[in-house]
């Protein structure tokens, strides 16, 4: 063995290999990725040698081998790339690999509180993290080349010899520590390669069978992959989950280079929706599992897989939120993502509405929080109405079969469809469709069981009332507001329209024993039984066909005190705790019930000191009515179901009492 060159690295570097072996604590596993990274450069810059024509001999099937050898606790990496010869080692090796001097030191020696081992740059001194020795032995693609064989025991001195290798490319054998055994496992090699080289566009093997995928189709052009291509391919990132929705193929080199695809999910209620589900990958090497960095906050619920070396991968988190580059990339991804949706309106509307329930997060979080994305979406944000629209009032193209080959943004077809299903539609149509019934007013409910008499009661008069109850529409309702200044938005449940209620039967005749009117009467007697100083009770007589259809009370929170009480639930972070004392009970004069009631409370007999059955009987239906109709606000606390519960028992006692006589 002819020793060409023994030596210590460089002054500069000395400090290098604390450094390193500090990170040990961290990511120290990803030292594969680097040095399969640089087998995998070795083997393009091969190919681009022969290409030149600078090599006239054969190139081969490029490839990576693992070899495990558990005995001697090694781990050999090898390539059949461009190879090295003696100078390249002493240039690359000793000079550049061990940090090219001064650089390494003053940009990660004084960042003890980043993580250095993970980013790119790294690259062959990541393997010291791990080994108790290092060696290369490498030929050059060079013509008369000789081999030559290095090693290093990760303290500042090297030695480096001829070798008797005869094959083109490089072997990287790792000596591993001790407490580093778990690397001659297959089973965590192969995991690592999945994890970190799944996508590298070299076969990457070990025991005669590829263990990397190889194929990334996010830098395939679009027209050449169909429908089930992407499909396939999210069901690989995302086992066992519902396919998506549609998908956005992400393809640009200028004026920055980001390839991608991303799918828009079908969202479960517990979803985290600050934390992202995209992979990140540089030159189809995966670097992270998250991008919340790099993608906007509203989009963070999608999933799939950005590609892009132009994201600086060796900066703090803040540093990459502040970078210029990252923030035109996350621009330019919002862009795509709005147009995509735009076209789906457009094309195909029954399939955006069939996805609109998981659709409608990502699109309402984005218009909060981004104004030009909010340009790009506010004629596309809908809503389910009460309303019973035929398609030809909503505009509603027919449904078109787009082809699966050559469209750039084939999305999945939900089954079924909206044939026959709920209507939809945008706050402009709504304001357009109403402006002669109640121009600038928008009728809208929060949840469709509680607050299913208010709803009916506005449907029964004409009004249309738009649901808006998914969880994120709360804070929308106040952004609307802001967008349509000269629109007033009203809950069913906060007051009621002059539409709602019967003038004609507002002027009534007064009793002259008591000179009180019959509705004067009824809301006297309500505020008697039910005793709540802070409580206004109104009587109104509602319109209605059928009377008995009406509720027989509705409870009213003025929208300004419900939005009150629901912020203060926000920031405390807890439900919505006790219902105000400040709050509107209007009865129903022309409800069945409320008559009787007004009867049966007149018919009652003083009997000494105490009330009548009758007397009893009217109070407790009072509180009965009161109680139904608070409920429908969620205004139960625990001991007011209690009540409730043993009221409703008495009730129902005295009631089969008197038919049993």
């Amino acid at each position: 063995m002819t020793i060409l060159e023994q030596g210590t690295i460089t002054i500069h570097t000395e400090n290098i290999f604390p450094i390193i072996k500090k990170s040990l604590y961290s990511d120290h596993e990803i030292f594969l990725r680097e040095l399969i990274s640089n087998a995998v450069d070795a083997i393009q810059k091969m190919k681009m040698v022969s290409l030149a024509g600078e090599f006239s001999g054969e190139v081969g099937e490029p490839e990576i081998t693992l070899t495990i050898d558990k005995d001697n606790k090694t781990l050999a990496i090898s390539d059949n790339g461009i190879g090295m010869t003696a100078e390249e080692v002493k240039k690359y090796i000793n000079q550049v690999a061990f940090s090219s001097a001064e650089e390494f030191i003053q940009k990660y020696k004084a960042a003890d509180d980043q993580q250095i081992i993970g980013h790119f740059g790294l690259g062959f001194y990541s393997s010291f993290m791990v080994a108790t020795k290092v060696e290369i032995d490498t030929l050059s693609y060079k013509e008369g080349a000789q081999a030559v064989h290095w090693s290093c025991d990760g303290s500042p001195t090297f030695e480096l010899t001829d070798s008797t290798r005869d094959t083109r490319g490089t072997t990287i054998t790792l000596t591993l520590q001790e407490e580093e055994a778990e690397y001659v496992e297959a089973s965590r090699i192969r995991q690592l390669v999945k994890t970190y080289c799944d996508f590298m566009p070299v076969a990457i093997k070990m025991d005669g069978e590829q263990i990397n995928r190889q194929k990334a189709i996010w830098r395939q052009s679009p027209s050449s992959l169909s429908k089930e291509d992407y499909l396939e391919f999210y069901r690989y990132l995302y086992p066992f989950q519902e396919d998506p929705l549609l998908w956005v193929h992400l393809n640009t080199d200028y004026p920055f280079l980001v390839n991608g695809i991303l799918y828009f999910p079908k969202l479960k209620p517990d979803v985290d929706v600050t934390k992202g589900q995209i992979k990140l990958f540089c030159n189809q090497v995966f670097v992270s599992e998250h991008c919340e960095e790099i993608v906007p906050k509203f989009l963070l619920p999608m999933r799939g897989v950005i590609d892009s070396p132009d994201i600086p991968l060796n900066v703090s988190r803040s540093a990459l939120q502040m970078d210029r580059t990252v923030r035109k990339i996350a621009d330019f991804i919002a862009k795509k993502v709005g147009d995509r949706l735009k076209e789906l309106y457009r094309e195909d509307r029954e399939n955006y509405i069939s996805s609109w329930k998981d659709l409608g997060t990502f699109v309402k979080f984005g218009a909060l929080n981004d104004e030009k994305f909010k340009k790009q979406v506010e004629d596309i944000i809908i809503y389910r109405t009460s309303a019973e629209l035929s398609a030809a009032k909503t505009d509603t193209p027919a449904v078109e079969v787009q082809s699966e080959d050559g469209d750039i943004w084939q999305q999945v077809k939900p089954e079924g469809g909206t044939a026959g299903g709920p209507s939809f539609t945008t706050i402009k149509e709504y304001l357009e469709r109403n402006k002669e019934g109640h121009e600038n007013r928008v009728f809208y409910c929060t949840d469709e069981v509680t607050q299913a008499t208010y709803i009916q009661l506005h449907k029964s008069q004409g009004l249309e009332v738009l649901f808006m109850d998914s969880f994120i529409d709360p804070h929308f309702i106040s952004f609307l507001e802001r967008e349509f200044k000269d629109v007033k938005f009203s809950r069913v449940d906060s007051e009621l329209d002059d539409t709602l209620i019967d003038k004609d039967k507002t002027s009534e005749i007064v009793d002259p024993s008591t000179n009180k009117t019959r509705s004067e009467e009824i809301a006297d007697l309500f505020k008697t039984a039910l005793n709540k100083p802070k409580l206004t009770v109104r009587t109104e007589a509602l319109k209605s066909d059928d009377a008995a259809a009406t509720p027989p009370a509705m409870v009213l929170l003025p929208e300004f005190l419900r939005r009150l009480r629901d912020m203060n639930a926000i920031l405390q972070q807890q439900d919505l705790g006790q219902f105000p004392d400040e709050h509107i009970l209007v009865v129903n004069t022309s409800h069945p019930l409320i008559q009787n009631l007004a009867s049966l409370s007149q018919g009652s007999i003083i009997q000494g000191e105490g009330k009548s059955p009758s007397a009893e009987l009217a109070e407790m239906i009072c509180h009965h009515v009161y109680d139904l109709a608070l409920m429908a606000q969620k205004g139960f606390d625990a001991e007011g179901m209690k009540a409730f519960v043993e009221r409703s028992n008495k009730v129902l006692t005295q009631l089969t009492e008197k038919a049993a006589k």
